[in-house]
């Protein structure tokens, strides 16, 4: 007999409590990374301080803008394939994102007196929340869950993938020379530097969209990625250190809103935009190797849509049914489906998030 892990089993804890416990852990990872590093945690030049200030703006300004979306109609369309569960949850404002995603890139430009790089993957980040909005709007006014084609959305995300990386060529051609490997090895790239640069964002941008199906999911694991990230590229860029630590908080202040239960989704708005800002950062840092690191939540996620799907094909019989390799993709449904509640799937992916981050940031200081 299989055994099933109840919601009332392990973990016991509130969407608040867990959020709670998630804010304190980034606060003292913030002040711990600025003492090893020599920074005071109320300096500008910190970790700590834009962390606190953009999670304090965005729970703030998210009291405004969710009564507003409620008053637009602008409740998410839950799919009927999907856990049960979720059903609940139609009617629940959605592009969140349209509110913390721009609180992140003002902030970081003008903490970092707009400095060049911190403008482009701002950029780059707002644009991708863009083709997200586009996304979830046309999902709002068809009243079902297609919103435009992926193929439009692609073309869109490596559009803007394109000028980005123009700009990054022109502006900073020694990021693009080689890719950093731990102990001290590199890669050379070459002409690899355009396919590779248009899979990162592309990737991660829709890596982090597939991760966004429960409540604080997408938002907490995006919070501890990017702290880890602006401890790692502090060192080349503080400006960008900012920005990382600007989207880290956030991420954080729009979960007190998004915990569970939620009173608003991301949407694609914001996952697509989270994803594209920590491919932005790494292609400018070169800290690709750092990111698939970081992003080990993510690539699993994204695996388990492609393990699902190619199982599935590879054994499609006469009638056209294949059979299915998860209760259901991405790999947080399955375990839905298996018996956990939501609050343990987002606990053990926090705790397997920090677990990367620590490790992604040991891994890249050999």
């Amino acid at each position: 007999m299989d055994a099933k892990l109840s919601p009332n089993q392990g973990l016991n804890l509130s969407g608040i409590g867990l959020v709670s416990l998630l804010g304190v852990g980034l606060g003292a990872a913030a002040v711990v990374l600025d003492g090893m590093a020599n920074r005071l945690p109320w300096q500008g030049t910190s970790l700590t301080m834009p962390l606190l200030v953009c999670a304090l703006i965005s729970a703030a300004v998210g009291y405004w803008v969710i009564p507003w979306l409620q008053a637009l109609k602008a409740g998410q369309i839950i799919r009927e394939d999907g856990p049960q569960a979720h059903l609940k949850k139609a009617g629940t404002p959605t592009m969140g994102g349209i509110f913390f995603i721009p609180v992140a890139a003002i902030v970081a430009c003008i903490w970092s007196n707009f400095a060049q790089d911190v403008l482009a993957v701002s950029a780059l980040m707002l644009s991708y929340g863009f083709v997200g909005w586009l996304d979830d709007w046309q999902i709002l006014r068809r009243k079902s869950n297609k919103g435009i084609s992926p193929r439009m959305k692609l073309m869109l995300q490596i559009g803007f993938a394109l000028l980005f990386c123009l700009w990054l060529i022109n502006s900073q051609p020694s990021s693009i020379t080689s890719i950093a490997l731990p102990l001290g090895f590199s890669l050379p790239l070459g002409l690899l530097f355009w396919p590779l640069a248009g899979f990162v964002l592309v990737a991660e941008s829709n890596a982090t969209n597939l991760t966004d199906g429960i409540d604080g999911l997408a938002g907490g694991t995006v919070a501890i990625a990017m702290l880890a990230l602006g401890a790692l590229v502090a060192p080349s860029s503080l400006g960008l250190m900012v920005f990382c630590a600007a989207v880290s908080g956030s991420c954080l202040g729009f979960l007190a809103h998004n915990r569970n239960p939620a009173r608003v989704f991301m949407g694609d708005t914001g996952s697509l935009a989270l994803g594209g800002a920590l491919g932005a950062v790494a292609l400018l840092t070169n800290s690709l190797a750092a990111l698939f690191i970081l992003s080990g939540i993510f690539f699993v996620e994204t695996l388990s849509v492609m393990a699902q799907v190619s199982y599935y094909k590879a054994t499609k019989g006469p009638d056209g049914k294949g059979k299915r390799l998860f209760k259901m993709a991405p790999l947080h449904h399955h375990l839905e489906l298996s018996g956990w509640s939501e609050l343990q799937v987002v606990a053990v992916f926090y705790i397997i998030s920090a677990i990367l981050a620590v490790s992604g940031y040991a891994i890249s200081k050999f």
